[in-house]
């Protein structure tokens, strides 16, 4: 008789083996190349994480920006950009992109390239010499002169605040050719050279008069040009008043500090602005910049701005899906998601955390399903009482607070099992880093996670998981099938992901597919 220990049924005799190893060096699922670049582009910061440095990062994407056919790498670049709502990883893979194929890299800039940040950015990039040359190059120095020739006059003065490189070493790199007098007087006041004052936009003499009698009216340009002038408080209110929607967000301490928040009129101008539903759509926000705010905000600041922040952040995440059926959410609280959610930079690193943006997703999602179980987890299920009437913001920081301990994704299926409860739906949030489970993959036989999800779905064999990665890793505990979904990411977007699979509108691999039907 054949031996019972290797030839004895068990439910993970058709698991596919494992390929790889995550970062703990536990047992992994390895993401394909397309996959693996659509990650990267929704959730790579270029910044040290708590896994692997910034260096280590870089060879990774650019070896896999060189492992996928060129007009994929322009769909992803587009996809982080407008959908993903990054920065540096689009406009690095569309730096990758100029050197394989001019054409679709074209094509693709002014999708990738939609502000002076972004065009400051691309142009450190290519400099940097990390895609391959450090000079743009033909094709890239002739997009970057016709962003400049095509940038309006406000365009052009939000792009000059910012250093490394400045607009100005950008005008000077590539020596674009105004289209008229006007554009050429405005090049030479920026790169400090002589010109015709009447010839420059009425907000710049305005700014050049305001620095002579800094009194009056505040001139409309960027207010980082005027920091260094002592303003009143009625002018910092002008400032105020007059800032887009992230710059407001931004800076709602400098307000209260210049006791602009103190006027009745103003507070409520501000916070109609920070609820207003067009602008937060418009402004392509992250939910988890609103929890920056409010964590941020000052603890004397005006209620009336603290529940504009709270009301943002509802709508921020109102198109979370409400399911048909039961619903079981997964936050991972382990001690390696208390790493920044865009990394770690000297100077520059965001108090908002992986955890932080875990705890957010669960609690969105409650908000949106009043009956769903929330199960944090890290080596086991973490206890958290959730009630779905409190606010996001109040349920993310109730998750947010426990854990700390090793990562075991497998954990909150393993309790679902035990209580005989199948979901729907499964979303697990977490950075797949799993390894507190790895002693249970014997004879490489698939991870502990995908065991734990056959045995669910014994008893509900209709149920769906949602995996949703927030870091770029490259690695998965659940590899993809007709009823696991890979996705990454921390925009809103990913919840319409949720809702087209839970829906069965979505195979699979349709997120990849998603990237794929971007029209270039």
């Amino acid at each position: 008789m054949a031996n019972k220990s290797v030839f004895a049924s068990t439910i993970g005799r058709l698991f596919p083996r494992t390929d790889a190893v995550n970062l703990h060096n536990a047992p992994a699922y390895a993401y394909g190349a397309r996959h693996k670049l659509a990650q990267l582009a929704v959730t790579g910061t270029f910044n040290d994480g708590f896994y692997a440095q910034a260096q280590e990062q870089m060879g990774d994407v650019i070896e896999t920006c060189e492992g996928v056919p060129p007009e994929f790498l322009a769909k992803a670049a587009i996809y982080g950009r407008t959908s993903g709502h990054m920065k540096d990883m689009p406009a690095f893979m569309l730096a990758m992109l100029s050197r394989t194929d001019s054409a679709l890299f074209a094509q693709a800039f002014g999708r990738v390239i939609d502000n002076g940040r972004m065009l400051r950015t691309f142009v450190q990039i290519m400099r940097s010499g990390q895609t391959g040359r450090k000079s743009l190059g033909a094709r890239p120095k002739a997009m970057v002169q016709r962003w400049l020739n095509e940038a309006s006059d406000t365009q052009i003065l939000h792009a000059s605040v910012g250093q490394d490189p400045s607009l100005a070493d950008v005008i000077k790199m590539v020596y674009p050719k105004p289209k008229d007098a006007r554009r050429e007087a405005l090049y030479a006041w920026l790169i400090g050279k002589p010109c015709d004052l009447a010839l420059l936009p009425d907000a710049v003499q305005d700014f050049i008069r305001f620095k002579t009698d800094p009194s009056g009216n505040v001139p409309d340009v960027p207010f980082q040009m005027l920091t260094s002038l002592e303003l009143s408080t009625e002018q910092w209110a002008q400032i105020a008043l007059r800032g887009g929607w992230h710059m407001v967000r931004m800076n709602l301490n400098t307000f209260y500090r210049h006791q602009v928040l103190d006027r009745q009129d103003v507070a409520k101008a501000i916070a109609k602005r920070l609820s207003d539903r067009d602008a937060i759509k418009r402004a392509r926000v992250f939910p988890y910049q609103l929890m920056a705010a409010l964590n941020a905000l000052d603890a004397d600041a005006p209620n009336i701005i603290r529940e504009a922040l709270h009301d943002a952040m509802e709508i921020a995440v109102d198109n979370v899906p409400v399911i048909d059926g039961s619903v079981a959410v997964c936050p991972d609280v382990s001690g390696s998601m208390r790493c920044s959610v865009t990394g770690l930079r000297y100077g520059g690193t965001s108090v908002v955390r992986c955890v932080d943006v875990a705890a957010l997703v669960a609690a969105a999602i409650t908000r949106g399903n009043p009956g769903t179980r929330v199960l944090p987890f890290e080596q086991g299920v973490c206890k958290v009482k959730i009630e779905s009437r409190d606010s996001i913001m109040t349920n993310a920081e109730k998750l947010a607070l426990v854990g700390g301990g090793g990562t075991n994704c497998s954990a909150p299926l393993a309790r679902l099992n035990r209580e005989g409860i199948a979901p729907d739906l499964v979303v697990m949030i977490s950075d797949n880093q799993s390894w507190i489970d790895a002693q249970n993959n014997r004879w490489n036989s698939g991870t502990e996670t995908l065991r734990q999800w056959e045995i669910l779905k014994r008893r509900n064999s209709s149920a769906r998981m949602v995996c949703i990665d927030i870091t770029p890793y490259g690695t998965t505990q659940a590899r993809e099938r007709e009823d696991i979904l890979n996705v990454g990411g921390f925009s809103d977007t990913v919840f319409d992901v949720i809702s087209a699979f839970a829906s069965g509108n979505m195979n699979a691999d349709h997120w990849v597919g998603q990237i794929e039907g971007v029209e270039i």
